[in-house]
């Protein structure tokens, strides 16, 4: 699986005694085998059939792509990131930048001033006066390009030319690509810049023989580019990193064997090639995704509607923060009410108790409950207090300072102590307590540490902007809620209990108002203030933490999503947008025909694979090392591809939907393209086999070295059987394609009976009554 290219190397030494007038006559006694009716297709028919491809796939994705001329699907997410990009209006959003840039910049190109926010899944374009048609045209042109791709990976794969149709058409024929190119979504670009990290990473290895050389380097550059905008997309875009970065890993332990054909390197070589390639797939990647960020902050200079998402720190390098601006110093005595940051629950509490038990049995306090409220109450007014109740006014509450929170609804003092919470038994309880226990016989279990993040020493804790951590003084556990709600007895709001995990960003809460201030109060009057400047490492870390945790908290169920088992064999789709007075839907799905063949070769591959190796273990060898070299090495790789991109979703806890999928489909029809050929190409004829072989003897004793071409690799083979099997498969897609078209483009809407025939497999489609 180290090459992506079929191999004419052979272990051991190579003769290198056939002279240049051998090697000619070599070619004269074969030029018939050349020229024969039957022999192979020649460049110029490997070009037409590219352009044909490629004027094909831009049909498919611009016909009707004005269509509809209403916002679709998760157009409100990636248009409305645009449009912010265009204001300047910072926003938050789990995926690098590089993909919403693109949009941004078409966006930029004609004219557009992001005015429009994308709000709701079917507001109209027209209306709003939104050059839709540009920000589809990036995907739908991104789309086309991809299928031209995958022709030019069988190409310079060295397969036939019905191999690099098939493989490609099904590309072009398959309802999900076409769907997912024609709006404004990210994996276009994402599918796009996979393709092409395979493409530039088997035009790097076929340079393998002229190491160091100016075309060397710029395709191992362009494939790291590659690979760096594939995860400054989404990060499943590491996954292509892990096909280029598994091959490259067998690449070099080859180049580390001692009998390799052109001799052995020593160690300083090694290390040379060790060196360069990762400069060229993990150094230089790394910057280019990092500069997609610096471009990301140098824009979105403008609060936003991502401002909750960062830290204060962070929130002061923008422009016009609302939320900056209304700060207020917090002082002893002060009247505030407390949100999480997360669940954006307040801290509440009410004159009633927890039950003496739970229902697993386990006995509580009986204490005043502590909650987590989602709304507005006078329950979630708390005055600030003193660690000792000296009366003073005016003395501004500092990070590290401790102090005392009392209820002012119902006169008590927040508590916590050695009592399990009602979820959880390793976690703490909160209550409260009376004011004469909190500063009398419960004065330390009533007494809390505010811990400012990323604050300094005597810093002033500060409403809204200060973010912060509430520190049980004597058990330091963080006070911290979750969603999951309490039972009726707690009114099904938010638990409140204290986490022994005190360093997690859950715990993280901020005073969202100080009630006892009056509007009017001169402490509400603020000085205009020009934005703070933060390193880009900082920022940039900062950003990452967030993106992630948030990626991993997609875990809520949706009606469409789909589990990693589902997609191989298109058991469901998503549905995207409809219309019920024309009957019309765009519902995502793939070619089902397409797929199931895809998916059966893949077992297929598998099956091969098992069947040789079980084979050589019997002393039966029934492929020739050609036929073996290419099936291990370029199939090999394509296979790595498709598993690389589909059994890490296994993996995941989040929210999985059928077009993660889509880059382990285009790899799946590589497969395919590879194992027509090797199933239908039939048997070399001796003509053929005496002339490859020694035509490999030839790239491999003069230089420079090079790859025996399709034309070359193909002479004298009759290719009948190959393009038979090829016209099969493209004819069943071709059918499967037109049949469920309607629900790609959108239009024209379908009868009940004819929505009822396309539920092949339960899909949950619309109007099927």
């Amino acid at each position: 699986m180290s090459s992506p290219q079929g191999s004419l190397r052979q272990r051991g030494g190579v003769s290198k005694k056939k002279s240049a007038t051998d090697l000619k006559a070599v070619e004269q006694t074969t030029a018939v085998t050349l020229k024969t009716p039957a022999g192979p297709s020649s460049d110029w028919d490997y070009k037409i059939g590219f352009i044909v491809i490629t004027v094909l796939a831009f049909i498919s994705r611009f016909w009707g792509i004005s269509h509809p001329d209403q916002v679709v699907f998760d157009e409100v997410h990636f248009g409305k990131f645009a449009s912010y990009y265009l204001e300047k209006t910072y926003f938050f959003d789990v995926h690098p930048p590089f993909g919403k840039l693109l949009f941004a910049f078409m966006g930029w190109l004609v004219g557009y001033d992001g005015h429009f926010h994308f709000e709701n899944i079917g507001d109209s374009y027209i209306v709003n006066k939104v050059p839709y048609v540009a920000f589809r045209a990036l995907p739908a042109l991104l789309g086309s390009l991809t299928v031209s791709v995958t022709y030019l990976i069988m190409w310079e794969s060295g397969y036939s030319l019905p191999a690099c149709i098939v493989a490609s058409g099904l590309v072009l024929l398959d309802n999900a690509h076409i769907g997912q190119t024609r709006l404004i979504l990210l994996d276009a670009t994402l599918i796009f810049a996979m393709a092409c990290s395979l493409l530039c990473y088997i035009k790097f290895y076929k340079l393998r023989h002229e190491a160091f050389s100016r075309k060397w380097w710029k395709w191992l550059l362009l494939t790291g580019f590659a690979l760096s905008c594939d995860i400054s997309v989404k990060y499943v875009g590491l996954f292509a990193f892990v096909t280029v970065g598994s091959a490259v890993i067998i690449d070099l332990w080859d180049l580390l064997d001692i009998k390799r054909v052109g001799g052995a390197l020593n160690i300083k070589e090694f290390a040379n090639h060790f060196l360069a390639r990762a400069i060229g797939l993990i150094i230089v990647p790394f910057f280019f995704y990092l500069f997609w960020f610096q471009v990301h902050f140098a824009i979105l200079s403008r609060s936003g509607p991502g401002d909750d998402f960062m830290t204060p720190e962070f929130q002061e390098t923008l422009s016009d923060n609302v939320m900056l601006a209304n700060s207020l110093n917090i002082e002893f005595y002060d009247t505030i009410t407390l949100r999480h940051k997360e669940t954006k629950a307040y801290l509440h509490s009410h004159d009633e108790k927890y039950p003496l038990r739970y229902d697993d049995g386990r006995v509580s306090s009986q204490g005043q409950q502590v909650t987590g409220y989602p709304f507005e109450d006078l329950n979630n007014h708390w005055q600030i207090m003193p660690a000792v109740n000296d009366g003073v006014m005016g003395k501004r509450v500092k990070n590290h300072d401790l102090v005392r929170l009392r209820h002012t609804v119902t006169n008590t003092v927040l508590l916590s102590h050695d009592v399990a919470s009602p979820y959880f038994p390793t976690n703490q309880e909160f209550t409260t307590v009376s004011m004469e226990d909190a500063y009398g016989a419960r004065a330390n279990d009533a007494l809390f540490e505010i811990r400012i993040e990323h604050g300094k020493q005597n810093q002033d804790f500060k409403s809204v902007s200060g973010h912060f951590k509430l520190i049980h003084n004597p058990s330091k556990v963080a006070m911290w809620t979750h969603t999951k709600p309490l039972p009726e007895w707690g009114h099904k709001q938010q638990e409140i209990n204290g986490n022994k995990q005190i360093a997690v960003s859950s715990n993280v809460w901020l005073v969202d108002d100080v009630p006892s201030v009056p509007l009017d109060s001169p402490r509400r009057v603020k000085e205009e203030k020009k934005p703070k400047t933060l390193p880009f490492l900082r920022k940039y870390l900062e950003l990452q933490r967030s993106m992630f945790w948030h990626n991993n908290q997609l875990t809520s169920s949706h009606p469409y999503s789909s589990q990693p088992y589902q997609w191989p064999f298109l058991l469901r789709g998503v549905s995207f947008w409809t219309q019920a007075d024309t009957r019309q839907q765009i519902y995502f799905l793939g070619n089902p025909i397409g797929w199931w063949i895809a998916s059966s070769l893949i077992a297929v591959f598998i099956g091969i694979i098992g069947a040789d190796q079980i084979s050589l273990r019997r002393g039966v060898d029934a492929l020739d090392h050609r036929t073996r070299s290419r099936l291990y090495n370029s199939t090999g790789f394509f296979f790595l591809a498709w598993a690389t991109h589909y059994f890490p979703f296994f993996l995941m806890g989040r929210q999985l939907f059928l077009h993660h999928y889509l880059p382990a489909h285009l790899a799946s029809c590589l497969v395919v393209g590879s194992l027509v050929e090797f199933v239908f190409n039939g048997e070399s004829s001796a003509e053929e086999t005496v002339y490859v072989e020694k035509l490999g003897k030839k790239v491999r004793t003069s230089g420079p070295r090079r790859h025996v071409t399709a034309k070359e690799r193909f002479a004298g083979q009759s290719q009948v059987p190959v393009w038979v099997a090829s016209g099969v498969i493209l004819a069943l897609a071709l059918g499967g394609w037109y049949y469920f078209l309607p629900l790609t483009y959108g239009y024209p809407g379908l009868s009940v009976e004819q929505v009822v025939a396309r539920k092949w497999l339960g899909y949950d489609l619309h109007f099927a009554k």
